[in-house]
This record gives structure tokens, sequence and C-alpha cells, in this order.
């Protein structure tokens, strides 16, 4: 227990860094100011974030003088239009098939809004429109020029545009305006100190009077929440949406896992030396801890969302990192056997580390839902029980490489492959459980939703071959034709349907009426190296295991 409380306190301290996190700043009065936009209401200190990671992809512009801006000075100068946008090579594109087919550079990855605007962009963006309006299904370039057209109609509606900052009079859900448009709900003579507000803000941000911009920035929203007080949102509500961005949950998260895992691959590598075995709890710890901070993000999101965070790919990610560190943890203090926790931790690591590095793939932003997702109660059971399926064979995959990896490095290890074995076997049954339920859920609902059971849409379709790649083999082992081997490779290669249903079906088909959940940007040749180099992993234990790789077995063959 000693042990466990260190690993638990060191967390803390790892998670409490850096210090400057708790520190304020001079423009952090503007970041509280709230503005109405995609449907909600959240602080400017959100919508600069998103703004320019959907643009840009990423939260961080470095200018052509090798200058780094931040994402709200970045924002503040879209707003304020203090140089030529037009030309600034800000918007990201990425994606090569379309740039060949566009005659753009391909060895670039951003691009000015003018260049976009006079290449031929424009009418592959017309043509897809005209295809999308006929129901007709888009190919993957074509999917990838609409996300293009949506930065660009997003960059030319922030530059030099004031945000909807003025609140509706009464209705809690009216439309908001810029202060350029406040006359329509308030008399001049109470809009124009506001309009006066604002331009002493411009100014101050031009003249880089960040303290006096602090000030006025504060002014301004004390009085925005002033005419409109039943209306403009508490500034607690705010404080918690900057909060939850600014101590980064899930990235801590990521950091507590990664030192989980090399703490208990420590006690691992060197358990024969009875001193270290006895720090079991620690890297126990620190993993709880790990588990400890992401429920919090997943609090703070919900609370900002008002419903469960599993409604997006960014989400679903995130929440099968969760799932995996949740099960990893049960299954590791049921058994003290270690092996899951090693196999867990990274594997969650590696989804949060997904989530986090990459947003303009994975859009970490809070949506409004769309109207098939909008009842809770069938959101809340369907959806996490079908993404905690994915955990629970993401874990299975991780425990089949470290089986295989014994076939490769420790054959002789008879006794830990069988214990290996018999762990693995628990969590592919419970994968298969969780999955069963979830496809039955989501049929429930398909009835509901879309007045049948089953339809053959590409979701779920892949959701069933996914759910058979696992019933063979399990049922295999039960008849006694599939051995220890066999079955870490079924828990391996079958991973592979699941990345199907859930990654290829959202990415690569972009088809079917779960269109809620498909997204672009997703690099296909990466995921298929990586496929491609896991499958040689597992040829070589096979190999191994088969004496194909011993010199007499070669010379063998060769002759």
């Amino acid at each position: 227990m000693l042990k466990f409380l260190i690993g638990l306190c060191l967390s803390t301290i790892l998670i409490c860094l850096p210090a400057n996190q708790w520190m304020t700043s001079p423009t952090d009065s503007l970041q509280n100011l709230a503005v109405q936009l995609d449907g909600r209401k959240k602080p400017l200190d959100t919508v600069a974030r998103e703004t320019v990671a959907q643009i840009h992809g990423s939260t961080r512009y470095r200018q052509d003088n090798g200058e780094t801006l931040d994402y709200l000075h970045t924002y503040l100068s879209l707003w304020l239009n203090d140089r030529d946008w037009n030309s600034e090579k800000f918007i990201l594109f990425n994606y090569l098939p379309l740039k060949e087919m566009l005659r753009l550079d391909p060895d670039r990855q951003y691009f000015s809004f003018q260049e976009l605007v006079n290449s031929h962009l424009g009418a592959f963006v017309l043509s897809a429109r005209q295809k999308q309006a006929s129901d007709r299904d888009l190919s993957r370039e074509e999917r990838e020029a609409l996300k293009i057209a949506d930065r660009l109609e997003l960059m030319l509606s922030t530059v030099g545009e004031t945000p909807p900052i003025v609140a509706h009079p009464t209705d809690i859900k009216g439309t908001w305006v810029s202060l350029d448009e406040a006359e329509v709900y308030y008399p001049h003579e109470q809009v124009a100190p506001l309009q006066a507000e604002l331009e002493l803000m411009e100014q101050s941000y031009q003249f880089h009077a960040e303290n006096m911009l602090g000030q006025l920035a504060q002014k301004l929203h004390q009085d925005l929440a002033d005419i409109s007080p039943e209306v403009y949102p508490a500034t607690s509500v705010l404080q918690r949406e900057i909060h939850y961005h600014a101590f980064h949950p899930f990235g801590k998260a990521c950091q507590l896992y990664a030192c989980a895992f090399l703490a208990m691959l420590l006690v691992v590598g060197l358990q024969s030396k009875k001193t270290l075995e006895d720090w079991y709890w620690g890297p126990v710890g620190i993993f709880v801890a790990g588990i400890l901070v992401q429920s919090y993000g997943f609090l703070l999101r919900i609370q900002i969302s008002g419903r469960p965070p599993v409604t997006n790919m960014y989400e679903s990610v995130v929440w099968v990192g969760f799932g995996i560190a949740a099960f990893a943890l049960l299954f590791e203090l049921g058994t003290r056997a270690k092996y899951y926790l090693l196999a867990g931790a990274p594997l969650a690591g590696l989804c949060l580390l997904l989530a986090d590095r990459l947003p303009a793939v994975l859009d970490a932003s809070i949506q409004p839902l769309v109207p098939v997702l909008r009842d809770n109660f069938w959101l809340s059971v369907h959806v996490p029980t079908i993404t905690l399926s994915y955990a629970s064979f993401a874990l299975a995959m991780g425990l089949g490489h470290v089986i295989l990896g014994n076939y490769i490095f420790a054959p002789t290890a008879t006794e830990r492959i069988q214990r290996l074995s018999q762990l693995n076997y628990r969590v592919l049954q419970l994968g298969v459980l969780l999955l069963v339920t979830g496809i039955i859920l989501g049929g429930i609902w398909a009835h509901f939703a879309w007045g049948r059971f089953w339809g053959w849409d590409p979701k779920e379709t892949w959701a069933l071959i996914a759910l058979l790649c696992y019933l063979l083999p399990l049922h295999g082992r039960k008849g006694g034709w599939i051995g220890n081997l066999g079955m870490a490779i079924a828990s391996v290669v079958s991973f592979n349907g699941v990345l199907m249903a859930w990654y290829g079906v959202n990415f690569v088909l972009g088809k079917g009426l779960h269109s809620y959940g498909f997204s672009t940007g997703g690099s296909e040749l990466i995921v298929a190296s990586i496929v491609g180099l896991d499958l040689l992993f597992v040829l070589a234990a096979v190999a191994k295991d088969r004496g194909w790789l011993t010199t007499s077995r070669t010379q063998d063959l060769i002759s």
C-alpha cells in the first residue's frame, strides 16, 4: 500500500507540471468573452482554439519569419486582419492525390487562401456538392475537397469579422449578433459604449499593450453580461471550459500511462530481485492516477457538452483508450499478473496521443448532435458498449503481441506462455460479449430511428465481420483445433476487422447511414504500413515456432 501511495503522489506532482498552467495572463479576461457559435455558447478561448486547429491543423502557427503564435494570438490576428491573410500559407492541405489532381505542389502541406481560390479546387468542389445533393456517394478525393472548402469558408468568415458576442435580450435560445449588428436588439445609446470598448481593445492589441487589452476585455465582458443577465452564461461555466483545455487532462493521462508502463516494465524485467518486486504497487498507483485524470477529463467534457462523450471519432478514440486502461486495471487487480498493465498502458496512451496530436483528423471540438443521436438513452448504451468491445479487443491484441514476443525471444518459457494465453482468453470472451450486446442494442436503436433492425449498412456489416473474426477462433479453441499460438495470432490479426469497422468505414469507405461518424484526413498508407509490419511480426513468430529460421532448416530449404 505504501508503494501504491508513493505512485499516486509522484503522479500528482507530474500532472501539476508545468507550473505555468496555473499562472494568470493579461489576456485571460479576453478568453472569458462568451460567443454563440456552432449551435452553442462557448468562451472565446475555445473559439480561437477550434478555429485555428480546424483551418491550420494545429493550435500553433509558425510564421515565415520563424516566430510562433499560439492559437489565441493567431485568432486575434485573423479577427483584426492585421496582415495579408490572403497570401499567408496557413490552410492545411495534406491529401496528396487531390493535390496532384489540382496540380498543386505535392511537397507542401500549407497553402494560402489566394492559391487555393485560384486553383481548380472551386470547380471540383461544385461538382462534389452537386453529387452530394443528389444523394450519390462521394469519392475520397471529393470528400477531401469538401473538407478544404470548409476550411476556406471558415477562414473567410473569421478574417476581419467580429464574432457574435452580443446575447439576445431575453431568449436563452435566441440568436446572438456581433457588436456591429447589436442595434437590432438594443438602443444605440446602450451599444455605442460597447463598440467604443471594442475599438480600444483592437488598438491595444495592435500596439501590443496586453495589460490594457486585458482590462478592456474584462470591462467589455461585464458590460455584455449586464445588458442580458438572464441569457449571458455565468463566468464559472465559461471558466470550466477554459480550465478543461488548459489542464489538458487527456494529455496528462497519456503521460501517466507511459510512466506506469515503464515502471512496470522495470519491475517485470528485474523481478528476480525481491526488493524491486515489492515495488509492484508503485506502477499500479501511477496507472490508477492516469485513469483518475482521464475520468476527470470525461467529467468536464460531459458537463460542457451535456451528453456522453462518445459522439465522434475523437471522443470514441479517447473512450477506447479509457476502456483499455479500465479493463487492464480490473483484470490486473484480479490476477496480479503484471502483463495486463504492460499490454494496456501503452495502448491506452497511444489512443490519447493520437487524439491529442491529430486535430485535423480527429476534431476535438464539441458540436451539436445530429438528430439521430439526440436520444441520449440509446446514445448512452449502444455507442459506449460497442467501443468498449473495441477496447477489450485492443487489450487482447496487446496481450497477443506479448505472447508472440515470447514465442520469438523466449520460446522455452512454456509456463509463462500458457498463463498469458489464459489471460488473453478471458479478455477475448469479454470483447465478444460486449460486441454482441452492442450490435443488438444498435439494431433496436435502428428500429426506432430508421424503421428496421438490420439493413446491411457498411458499419453494421463490418461490426458483424469483426464479431465473426473472434467467434471462429474462440470456437476453435473450445474444440481443441487452435492452440496457444493460434489464439495469439487470432487476437492480433482479428483486430484488423475491428480496425476496419472503426476506422475504415469512417475514413476509407465514408458510406452508409452512420455518416455522423465519417471524417477525412486519415492516412490510409500509414495505417496500411503499420498493419503490414504487424503481420510481418506475426509471421516471424510463426517462423520461429516452426523452426523455419534455424540454420539447419534454412540449409534444407536451400538444398
